[in-house]
């Protein structure tokens, strides 16, 4: 292809647009000395380049682009849709979303359209199609960027008919739909279409964005997630007829509950994301939402944004210290990043982001500690650029993530509020983030025979053929850990009968008869088979064996000496289930024991405390080694005698890692 992307990208997003062209010289010249390669220009511009319904004006962007060009940059060009202008709110106001409480919003904020707009729809595929028009013949623009983090829900008359057409399309009768939301439950039957409306705080709406009908609410969601794609390949479609070599895609936000990123997924060319942990974000949650992004089409995948300093948006905004923004970008890379990119390359003057950081800050010069930072990383990302782009991760286990698990675990009324999908996925991960044992985020449909060992924690809704993949997994030598709370519902959220975990249950060889909810307050014990005590909380399944053999029982209440985790043999392969949510020692002693079974090993034995990820390019191997810990760790061995292809030096047996210590090592 002519539009090849050849490096690492490094850069990120900038509005010239908002400064005086002096400033744009000087940008330049800053932005060359960090060795930055990339931008990604017109994200906001919507109101500028149609300032009317009848206008468009693209000479500020031709200039940018033209600026850009010459110097040679990688251009991530947006279609800047991620806000509407406001003359189209005034002019048609059903533009603009109506939220979870029936209130029909103005103008104003960002991502403000209602997806089902055809309004929207119309003129957003229409600016997509004159910017390609205009630019796709530049070799510069390498990539297109649509919109910008798509989020949110819209619940006006638009979407309540469009729902409407989506039902049809997905039960084609009232009946199924009536069966499938189990509407006989409060005399809700619906006998017309029309009848049908949006869940929200107006009609069958709950709280924090459930109804009364989970399978609606889940319905809802998908419908939702549906109809955003939509207006991605409205614009994709747009720009495909003019561009037919450049990469196209949009900005994901790592496990965001609102979209089914790997539907999503099989429609962009290649995975991109924002990355802001918080100041208190585990390094296992930030490195379990990158294998996310590369396992959504299983390839390296593009970091659009991170900021190099501080963010605004969140409670506690701190610096990052000396060394972590350095630190951070070496572990997207190791997962599978191809580009790390900046929110933002200068800092704004005003509004609500004016205080998100910059690699040029408000002081307007390059003599900061941020931005020698920066071009301390650009230049070694320089070096980089003939070896890790392309490279692959390779892992023996993968983590199942499903976003109709996702709704269904969290929109269903009990047993704890506090089960959150993405913290109980997190709880596993962890387990082998901290033995350095690869892992691959899946889909439920995903090609389980690659794997050895499979994680499905609290795989609640087994959707149609799960169950038949699941089983040929294990019975052909496979490793299966689920837990509590699996096999309970379908894909419409209707419980299967005749005890849990439902599909489930030959496969795990036991039933379970009732779930007790421990308050916070409120934990038991378990004791192990070998004589390990350990402690449990939130959930406590009472379960009866069918095969399967006892790995631990309970230690309290009237369930005392009941089988709390068991293990079953089925075919070649073997199934763990816990049943309670043990804490973290008590965890790991069962996942050793699985992880036992299907042969899977750590990358290095001795690593220390230290994150170690790989990356493959044909025979090369690149490991990255990295300390997140406060304390000094020490170089595993085997890394003695290779050269840090960093900085150049060659690695000794007493070198210590001081936190936020990276260094890479091909082996």
């Amino acid at each position: 292809m002519g539009k090849e992307i050849k490096r690492i990208l490094y850069g990120g997003d900038y509005n010239p647009n908002q400064w005086p062209r002096e400033v744009w010289k000087e940008d330049m010249r800053i932005f060359r000395d960090a060795r930055i390669n990339s931008a990604t220009i017109n994200v906001f511009s919507w109101a500028k380049i149609q300032p009317s319904e009848e206008k468009y004006d693209f000479s500020e962007l031709d200039e940018i682009v033209k600026m850009l060009s010459e110097e040679d940059y990688d251009i991530v060009l947006a279609t800047s849709t991620g806000a509407v202008p406001a003359w189209m709110a005034r002019k048609y106001p059903e533009v603009e979303r109506t939220d979870f409480d029936g209130k029909h919003h103005k103008f104003g904020q960002r991502h403000n359209a209602c997806p089902n707009s055809e309004i929207f729809r119309k003129y957003s595929a229409a600016l997509a199609a004159k910017l390609a028009e205009r630019y796709a013949s530049n070799p510069h623009v390498k990539c297109w960027h649509v919109s910008n983090e798509y989020g949110g829900t819209c619940y006006c008359e638009n979407c309540e008919k469009a729902f409407r057409v989506w039902l049809r399309k997905k039960y084609g009768t009232l009946d199924a739909v009536n069966q499938a939301w189990n509407t006989e439950f409060w005399g809700h039957t619906f006998y017309d279409w029309e009848e049908i409306v949006a869940p929200n705080a107006l009609g069958e709406g709950l709280w924090d964005g459930r109804s009364a009908f989970a399978g609606m609410s889940i319905d809802y969601k998908r419908f939702n997630s549906d109809s955003m794609l939509q207006n991605y390949m409205d614009e994709r479609d747009a720009i495909r007829k003019y561009d037919k070599e450049a990469v196209i895609t949009t900005n994901l936000m790592g496990t965001y509950k609102e979209l089914d990123y790997f539907k999503w997924a099989k429609e962009m060319d290649i995975v991109s994301w924002d990355n802001y942990p918080a100041y208190n974000t585990p390094w296992s949650l930030t490195a379990m939402r990158h294998d996310l992004m590369r396992g959504l089409k299983d390839a390296p995948f593009l970091l659009m944004e991170q900021t190099p300093s501080q963010q605004n948006w969140q409670p506690y905004n701190s610096l990052k210290r000396p060394g972590q923004m350095r630190a951070q970008s070496y572990q997207t890379i190791a997962h599978g990043a191809d580009s790390i990119q900046f929110f933002q390359l200068r800092r704004s003057v005003g509004a609500c982001e004016k205080f998100h950081g910059a690699v040029i800050s408000h002081a307007g010069t390059e003599a900061t500690r941020v931005f020698r930072e920066v071009q301390e990383l650009g230049k070694e990302l320089e070096r980089l650029s003939d070896l890790i782009p392309g490279s692959r991760n390779e892992s023996q286990v993968g983590i199942v993530f499903d976003w109709d698990n996702y709704w269904g675990l969290e929109y269903t009324s009990g047993p704890s509020v506090d089960l959150r999908y993405e913290e109980q996925i997190h709880s596993y991960y962890e387990y082998f983030y901290e033995k350095n044992i690869s892992v691959d985020m899946i889909p439920v449909d995903g090609d389980f025979s690659r794997y050895k060992m499979i994680v499905a924690p609290v795989l609640y809704m087994v959707k149609e053929g799960m169950k038949e993949a699941l089983e040929a997994f294990v019975r052909e030598g496979g490793v299966l850990v689920t837990t509590y709370m699996s096999g309970i519902v379908d894909q419409s959220d209707n419980v299967y009968l005749g005890g849990y975990p439902g599909p489930l249950r030959e496969l795990a060889g036991l039933w379970v008869e009732e779930i007790d909810a421990l308050a916070p307050e409120q934990k038991n014990g378990v004791k192990l088979v070998d004589g390990t005590n350990c402690s449990c909380n939130l959930v406590c399944e009472r379960m009866h064996l069918e095969g399967a053999e006892a790995l631990g029982v309970y230690e309290e209440d009237f369930y005392a000496g009941e089988p709390a985790a068991a293990r079953n043999c089925f075919g070649k392969g073997r199934v763990y289930y816990i049943g309670t949510q043990l804490e973290k020692n008590g965890k790991a002693h069962i996942l050793n024991m699985a992880a036992k079974d299907a042969a899977v090993e750590s990358i290095v034995a001795d690593s220390a405390g230290l994150e170690i990820t790989c990356r493959k390019q044909g025979e090369k191997t690149f490991c990255f080694v990295m300390n997140f810990k406060e304390e000094e760790r020490k170089l595993p061995a085997v890394f003695a005698g290779k050269t840090d292809l960093l900085k150049g030096n060659v690695l000794t047996e007493t070198m210590t890692l001081k936190k936020y210590d990276v260094f890479l090592v091909e082996i």
